[in-house]
């Protein structure tokens, strides 16, 4: 008997990470007009936002269906086998309620946990749910204590442009022209599920500051605890000026080698475009 864990590729878990984790990755579907790719297999990081720069509609993503989860399920689970399912947020997409659908026909075998996150803060989540796992733990009880756990996780990101906001009508082309000129840097954060503004500043160095601020409003990171960074585009440069500026927070790690950097995805990556900086964590 083994617990085994299915996670959607909102996680921004690579394929090859997936293989090495010991755990099954369901691609989402990313569309750029009529053009049609599985996230991650057929499109990487890099390919997409390549397409994304040149693209003058944002893509689109489409959710992961029953039958997809359904015939997952059959194929990973074995005699006696557990599996714990974590998906991206059931109020960003409707993936969460296709995975407890097929899991009806599972009862007692399948366990789905709603990360109420995406990107890195669902990359954690499961990563949480691999250490209950060695540690003995069974699905419906890992279930349960990710679900209780999920609410201390913090995923705040900072942007570098207003311009994808705007072609998603998040904001006007006015805000988004003025706030370019003063050079306003978005902060979010996903909060009860959703991605919302939590600030804004004047530049990267002011940006860079608000989100340490934010960090330590939150109780500051849990070392203790999976947390991660990752940065949007094809360049990590405003990832490694922000770790530069904050070696109080990471430099122990940095020497270590153990810092966890990744790359955002086409889920958020759409929305955010390239340049965005993300930090998640649990709190303390």
């Amino acid at each position: 008997m083994a617990v085994k864990f299915v996670v959607d590729s909102a996680s921004d878990i690579l394929p090859q990470e997936a293989l090495d984790m010991g755990i099954t990755r369901i691609s989402m579907k990313v569309s750029f007009g009529t053009e049609e790719y599985a996230d991650g297999i057929e499109l990487d990081h890099t390919q997409f936002y390549e397409k994304l720069a040149q693209a003058d509609e944002l893509p689109r993503t489409s959710q992961i269906t029953p039958i997809e989860f359904s015939d997952t399920y059959e194929s990973v689970l074995g005699d006696g086998d557990e599996l714990v399912v974590i998906t991206m947020s059931g109020k960003l997409s409707g993936t969460y309620q296709s995975a407890m659908l097929a899991a009806q026909d599972y009862e007692g075998k399948v366990f789905v946990v709603d990360s109420d996150n995406a990107t890195l803060g669902e990359r954690i989540i499961v990563e949480r749910g691999l250490e209950l796992a060695k540690q003995g733990m069974r699905a419906k009880d890992i279930a349960a204590t990710l679900d209780v756990e999920k609410k201390k996780v913090r995923l705040i990101a900072l942007l570098d442009t207003l311009e994808y906001l705007k072609k998603g009508g998040r904001i006007s082309s006015t805000v988004a022209f003025v706030g370019s000129m003063l050079s306003i840097k978005p902060v979010v954060a996903v909060e009860d599920g959703e991605v919302k503004q939590v600030g804004r500043a004047r530049g990267s160095k002011q940006g860079n500051n608000l989100l340490r601020e934010l960090i330590g409003k939150c109780g500051g990171v849990n070392f203790d605890m999976p947390y991660a960074l990752a940065y949007s585009g094809t360049s990590d440069s405003l990832l490694v000026k922000y770790i530069d500026e904050n070696k109080d927070l990471y430099d122990e790690r940095i020497v270590a080698e153990k810092l966890p950097i990744h790359t955002v995805g086409s889920t958020i990556g759409t929305h955010v475009g390239p340049g965005a900086i993300a930090v998640a964590f649990f709190e303390n």
